[in-house]
């Protein structure tokens, strides 16, 4: 028998003065069985960084033809692909033609940096494609506010974020690689 998903809840805080967006979301995340504490809580910042109404959780990494999160309009045309990890080329590629905008999550240190390196110059090109490298020790400690039910809460700031609970306020560092 197959493990199923950890389910979590999160209440989630947003202040985005970047973007004047004053929120507050109440999540579901299911956290797959391969996935990490510090990669579901990365999905959590991603949707933080991103939040609209529309935004959503997909199926995420027990599928191929879905990113970690996406916003649709309401035709169903996808406007963000949002993406963690080290995704091939030809996924990048599909996804820029699937959606208006692809934007993707770096989190694993010198092996992102190494695939960064083999991928940049291919990916100049490809105008509606951001990525972003997120700092190892900003991933470890994000994965120590994982808990199954959370009261999180971020604020954004001249493009600084900082993301925490109750007890403590975590400065997350992320930097723009294309």
């Amino acid at each position: 028998m197959a493990i199923k998903a950890t389910i979590f809840k999160a209440s989630l805080q947003i202040t985005d003065m970047d973007r004047n967006y004053y929120q507050g979301h109440e999540l579901t995340i299911a956290r797959h069985p391969s996935e990490t504490d510090e990669r579901m809580m990365l999905r959590l910042l991603a949707f933080a960084r991103h939040a609209d109404e529309a935004l959503t959780f997909t199926k995420g990494i027990s599928t191929d033809d879905e990113p970690d999160l996406w916003r649709m309009d309401l035709t169903g045309a996808i406007d963000e692909w949002i993406e963690l990890g080290q995704p091939d080329e030809k996924r990048i590629r599909q996804a820029c033609g699937r959606s208006k905008q692809v934007i993707i999550y770096c989190y694993s240190g010198h092996s992102a940096e190494l695939w960064w390196e083999q991928l940049k110059a291919k990916a100049a090109g490809i105008k509606n494609l951001s990525i972003y490298s997120v700092a190892p020790e900003s991933c470890k400690t994000l994965g120590t506010l994982a808990e199954r039910n959370m009261q999180l809460h971020t604020t954004i700031q001249d493009g600084d974020i900082w993301f925490g609970n109750d007890d403590q306020n975590l400065a997350i560092e992320i930097s723009t690689w294309q």
